[in-house]
């Protein structure tokens, strides 16, 4: 915004999302990409799995702020990001986050859609990989069972499948646990 001569430079606020709702996409890559943008872009946004009744082709869906939309729909537009539709959440059911965490007596598995990355919780090594019906899937669990969580590749680079971007999200999971494990 130009003030003569000054220039103002506007910041999204943080807003609650108490007016929740979803952003239903056609393919999970589309879902995937839309929720690295919005992250990127400073939106409080997740990845999450809607009920079934509004799924609509894709199994993932955005969280939004319904206050946010016209900036996202402003955003997807420049970036070329499709959506289908953006449904209000009140009353439509739970979600169900697309990361879940189980621990284990000396180990902890992350499991994100259908992949699952298990690691030992002394010594940050990934014990198993597993899920997924992808043609990936073999070369992924290769390189990375028996190495540590830091040193491991990111699926995402070594990978080509939507298989290896939910392994991926896993292993950061499992980074980010084994961080704040170290640190506690």
């Amino acid at each position: 915004m130009n003030l003569g001569g000054k220039v103002m430079v506007l910041k999204k606020a943080k807003v609650k999302a108490e007016s929740g709702g979803l952003l239903l996409f056609e393919k999970v890559e589309d879902a995937v990409r839309a929720e690295e943008i919005l992250s990127e872009a400073d939106y409080t946004v997740r990845l999450v799995a809607p009920p079934p009744t509004f799924r609509m082709g894709c199994d993932l869906a955005i969280e939004i702020n319904l206050v946010e939309q016209i900036g996202i729909g402003r955003l997807f537009r420049e970036k070329g990001v499709n959506y289908l539709k953006v449904v209000p959440l009140k009353g439509a059911g739970r979600l169900l986050d697309v990361v879940k965490v189980t621990e284990f007596k000396d180990a902890t598995m992350v499991k994100a859609g259908n992949m699952k990355v298990t690691f030992d919780k002394n010594k940050g090594t990934i014990l198993n990989v597993s899920g997924g019906g992808c043609p990936d899937i073999p070369y992924l669990s290769a390189s990375l069972i028996g190495k540590k969580l830091s040193d491991a590749p990111r699926p995402k680079d070594i990978g080509f499948t939507l298989c290896a971007m939910m392994m991926d999200r896993a292993v950061v999971e499992c980074l980010e646990l084994w961080r704040k494990r170290l640190t506690s």
